[in-house]
């Protein structure tokens, strides 16, 4: 599956946030988690891509059968500033 740069920076962006399950990447572009891992490793710098690893490693926002019920969204709700 070929991405276009804007999908591409989008992928990027939501595998950064921590509240984004990994299967809402999957859901929207087709990514399962170990693609997305793959995916990261080539668009990323290598200490980018460890610094990430790193900090994905076991959180559990990231997984979604792993989620607090509590947790619906995919984002807080103090991420975005509403204009």
């Amino acid at each position: 599956m070929e991405l276009s740069k804007a999908d591409e920076s989008r992928v990027i962006e939501m595998a950064w946030e921590d509240r984004t399950p990994f299967e809402a990447i999957e859901v929207e572009y087709g990514l399962n988690e170990q693609q997305v891992i793959m995916f990261m490793r080539r668009s990323l710098k290598i200490s980018s891509f460890k610094l990430w690893r790193k900090r994905m490693h076991g959180r559990q926002t990231k997984h979604g059968s792993l989620r607090d019920p509590a947790v619906s969204r995919g984002y807080c709700s103090t991420q975005y500033k509403h204009r």
